[in-house]
Formats: structure tokens, sequence, C-alpha cells
């Protein structure tokens, strides 16, 4: 059987003089007119952008649960099929004799820093708190809350979050991009990993489109990870500082306002502008060997002053227990309730009851006495035993309810981030195997996820469990918990040593992900070049710093016009991922028949 050559002709037209040179126009205007729009709308209707995000949001997870759920399973195993088989991991991503760029400690920092590094310093004591108190298997009634037998699920969701599926998503993307660009020598973009299905539509309008939802993608993504990290950034100023003015402390517990954070967000981008300017070989990387560093203190701080034993023993009965359940977790996805589904099963006596009772079943954040609180008229004189049937009866819609407001929102995170995360990661990975880019880039730093957060995330959950924190760890906000597990464990000046040691960490992730994320656009819009213009560089990264701070203005100061607007900008994408993994398994088929001839 022979094949011919494969279509590498990829000709993106850039411009030859003037304020775009060497960028690609359509690309350039069309990804800064989305965001300049949302801008606008942000900054002139606060108020609707926020309410319709959250309506459009609603909607979409309605229809697209399923998908993001199976897709993310699919991601995981085409890996693992790609790794295992001889020909295609053996596949060299570059020309024969080519060396990598990076050692593999940098290597590891650079992917580790720009993959997860603010994920794990915000949620490495939230995650596994707050499935404690709350996950599928608790709803379900087969644990009890915030209790030594919810501790196994617990970190059966936490692991799924931040496991192999999370980096599997990041690596599919960087795998896809890496194969095209080193082994056929095509542009660092979107696209090319597109090829074989486009063919010379790559060349046109269709190549554009593709290279847009990346960049629309990775900003949306960039954005949710500074949300996240500016909240904590605060909380750690506010603990050390004390200084008042930039906290809401109206509430029961105190939480960044809007000045704060505003405050915050300049602070930080104005750094990653600085560091993105300097180059991926300069700022990024020095950065990126500092987090890992101040990483691993922290980490050894948990390790001799936290709950390492209880951590040790929570890592491998975890393991364990995810790894047992990872098909259930992968391809297992909830859908909606409806009103007739949640009526029919309902007892007679509530079933004309049944529109009034629908509501308060649905959210996984309620409980039955919230539920049976907000019941009015006949509905709340119903007997506690019909209401409890009913309330079981919405078992599904909260099932759902939880699925899509934890799992999925996270699979739409990092397929919003996969666009800059997995470029970068190709980025520095010329020369590299591909098994061993996979083995690098999807297991290891899984395990090194798994380690953090059982260390930081068990040390919290024994404290309280132990009643030393006496429930003040569980009340504190999910940026603040790391700051509050600490004043449990230290104290004195080595307490306020580490707590600023935190907040130089927080902040040096988050410039990482910010100056890569600056990088990774600009090389899209320049039809994957790797040196881009400097004033590009800062020309993005001001319009990323208005794009965070306006959705942050919409949402009142929270996370939620952020995070509606990244899941609906990430379906898009998430379509484009499914067909480069066909995309990449037809160019490794017929590169091993070409391979043969």
């Amino acid at each position: 059987m022979s094949i011919g050559e494969p279509f590498t002709d990829l000709d993106i037209k850039k411009e030859p003089s003037g304020f775009y040179k060497g960028n690609s126009l359509p690309i350039a205007l069309i990804s800064k007119g989305i965001m300049v729009a949302l801008v606008l709308w942000a900054i002139i209707w606060p108020s609707e952008a926020n309410n319709t995000l959250g309506a459009w949001n609603s909607a979409l997870l309605g229809k697209f649960n399923g998908f993001y759920i199976v897709a993310t399973g699919a991601f995981l195993f085409f890996l693992l099929i790609v790794a295992i088989i001889p020909s295609t991991g053996k596949k060299l991503m570059g020309k024969e004799g080519v060396k990598p760029e990076f050692s593999n400690f940098s290597w590891f920092s650079m992917m580790f820093g720009a993959g997860l590094g603010v994920g794990l310093m915000v949620f490495a004591t939230a995650e596994p708190l707050t499935h404690w108190s709350l996950n599928p298997q608790i709803l379900m009634g087969e644990a009890e809350p915030n209790s030594a037998e919810a501790v196994a699920s617990s970190y059966r969701i936490t692991f799924l979050h931040y496991g192999f599926h999370a980096w599997a998503i990041y690596v599919v993307t960087g795998l896809c991009l890496a194969y095209f660009a080193y082994t056929r020598e095509m542009p660092l973009t979107i696209r090319s990993a597109l090829t074989p299905l486009l063919g010379r539509f790559a060349n046109g309008f269709i190549g554009h489109i593709v290279d847009v939802l990346g960049v629309v993608a990775t900003i949306l993504g960039v954005s949710v990870t500074i949300g996240f990290g500016i909240a904590q950034f605060v909380n750690g100023v506010y603990a050390i500082t004390g200084m008042q003015w930039m906290m809401d402390l109206t509430g029961e517990v105190p939480k960044p306002d809007e000045v704060g954070l505003i405050a915050a967000l300049i602070i930080i981008m104005g750094m990653s502008i600085i560091s993105a300017v300097s180059g991926v070989g300069r700022g990024v990387k020095y950065l990126s060997n500092l987090n890992l560093v101040l990483s691993l203190i922290l980490l050894l701080t948990f390790v001799i002053f936290g709950s390492f034993f209880f951590a040790m023993n929570t890592y491998v009965t975890a393991f364990i227990d995810y790894i047992a359940h990872i098909f259930q977790l992968s391809f297992i996805a909830q859908g909606t309730q409806s009103v007739a589904e949640f009526t029919a099963a309902l007892p007679e006596a509530a079933k004309p009851f049944a529109a009034d009772l629908y509501g308060g079943t649905q959210s996984a954040w309620g409980s039955f006495d919230g539920f049976k609180s907000g019941l009015t008229d006949g509905a709340a004189a119903l007997p506690d035993d019909v209401l409890m049937s009913a309330y079981a009866a919405g078992l599904d819609g909260r099932l759902f309810s939880w699925q899509s407001g934890w799992t999925t929102f996270y699979w739409a995170w990092w397929i919003a981030f996969s666009p800059f995360v997995g470029l970068f990661l190709a980025r520095i990975s010329k020369g590299r195997s591909v098994r061993e880019f996979i083995v690098g880039c999807l297991i290891a730093p899984a395990l090194v996820c798994f380690a953090w957060m059982t260390i930081l995330g068990a040390t919290s959950i024994d404290l309280e469990l132990s009643g030393i924190a006496k429930g003040s760890i569980i009340a504190a906000t999910n940026e603040a918990k790391l700051f509050e597990t600490l004043k449990y464990m230290l104290d004195g000046a080595f307490l306020n040593i580490i707590i600023v040691m935190c907040v130089v960490l927080v902040m040096t992730f988050l410039v990482t992900s910010a100056d890569s994320g600056i990088l990774v656009m600009n090389t899209i819009m320049s039809g994957g070049e790797q040196e881009t213009g400097i004033k590009h560089r800062i020309i993005w990264g001001v319009l990323l710093t208005l794009v965070i701070g306006t959705l942050l203005v919409a949402g009142g100061g929270g996370l939620d016009a952020i995070k509606n607007a990244m899941i609906i900008g990430a379906l898009p994408f998430t379509v484009v991922m499914v067909l480069m993994c066909v995309s990449l398994a037809k160019a490794m088929y017929r590169d091993g028949i070409r391979d043969k001839q």
C-alpha cells in the first residue's frame, strides 16, 4: 500500500509591514474584536452581562455536560494507547539527532508552573475539605459529611480533578501541536494539528477560526486562573499586614473586595507583562525554577509540621480508590432531571405539589432542612415522611448539579487552559519522544499533584477531625483555607515567614501563568513564530488585564462572570480537541505506513 506525502504546505499569510508586521491580520483582528466586545459589554452593562452569561452557562451545561465528561475520559485513554503502542510511543518530536532545549529540571519546572501552579495553591486545602463536606457519595447517603468515612470519597474526587484526566487535556493539545510542528516542521499553531483533516482549507478562513478559538479559550482560561489566584494573593497580604481596605469584612468571614482584587490584578499583570517581554528563555524559565523551589519548601514544611503519616496513608488508599473507579469517573455523566421525571418519582401525596417541590430538590448545595423551610402553602403542610421522599426523588438533579458545578467546570477550565498550556508544553519539548512527552507531562505531574493535595489537604482534614481547628478551616473561604491551616500548624516568626513565602509563591505562579499565556497568544497570532514582537506582548497583557478586571466588576467582585464566560468559550475548543485526536491518529497511522515503504 503506497501513501503519498502528507500535506504540510501551511501558508498563514502575515502582514509584510506596518503595526501588524509578521502577524496574521484576520487572527489578530477577530480575536481582539471578540475580547474588546466582551470588555465593553461588561463595562457598559455589567449586570446584564453577568445575568446573560449565567443563563447561557446553565443552558449549555444542560445540553453538553455529558460531552465534556466523555470527551475528557476519551482524551486520557487515547494518550495511554498512543504511549503503549511501540511504533507511536518511540517517535521523536523533531528530526533525528535533535536534543532537548531544556534540562529535565527546567522542563518539569515550567510545565508544573504553567499547568497547575495557581490551582494547587488555591485548592490544595480547599478541594479536599470541600468534598469532605459534600460529594456524590455523600449525596447518595454512602458517607456522612465531615467524617472519617468521607475522606476516601473526598480524595477520589480530588484526584479526579487534579490527576491524570486534568493533565491528559493539556497533553492532548501539546502532543498534537508538537508532533506536527517538529515531526512535520509545520508552524507551532493550532491549525497545524488539523491539517490531516482540513488539508488546504487550513490556509483559509477555517484555519483562522480554529486559531481564534484557541486564542479566545486561552484568554478565558487564564482569566479564571488569575481570578482565583489574585483572590488568594489578597487573602495572603491581608494575613500578613492586616490592611482592611482590600477586604470585605461585612460577612461571616473576610473576603477580598473589588478594590483589593483590582489593585492585586494591576500589580500581577504589570509584572507578567515585564516577564513576557523578556521571553521564555529568561523570565519564564527563572520564575518557573523559583516556583518549584518554593513549592518544595512549602511541601517540606507540611511534611515536618503537618499530619504527614495520616497524609501518606490517605495517599495510598485514595490512589487505589481512584484507579479502581477510573472508568466510572471517566465516562458516567449525569443528566438534568426534568419536572416530569421528578414528578414520576414522587409519592402520590406529593404529586399535586410537584412544581412547588421541584426547585428546592435540585441544588446539590442545599439540605433537607433548607428545602423544607422554603416551602409554602399546601406543600409546606405535607408530612415529613412525604417531604423526605420528595427530597430523595430529586437525587438525580442534585447529582447533575454537583457534577456540572465541579467536574464539568474543571474540565472546561482545563480545556480553556489547554491551548496555552499545550502550546507551551510543545514549545519546551522539542527533541523528546512521544512516550517521554506523555509520561513526563501526564504521569509524573499527576503523581506530584496527588502528593501535594494529600500532604496539604489531609493536614487540614486531620486538624478538623481531631477538633483542633474547630470548624474554622471549613468556614474560611477557599482562597483563605491554606492560610487558616498554617495558623494551626505554626506560630510566631516562622508562621509569618511561611505565609510571606506562600504569598510570593502565589505571585510567581500568577506571573508565570499570565506571561506564558501572553507569549502563547502572540505565537498563535504570528502564525506559530516562537519569537514575537514586544509591543504585541504588551497589548495582549493589557487586554487580558481589562478582560479579567471588567468581568470581576460585572460579577460584583466574584468570579461567577469569569467562570461562566470560560465554560461557554471552552465548548468550541473541546470540539477542536476531539478533531485533533482524530487528526493525530490518522497522521501517526499513515506515517507508520510511509516509514515501511
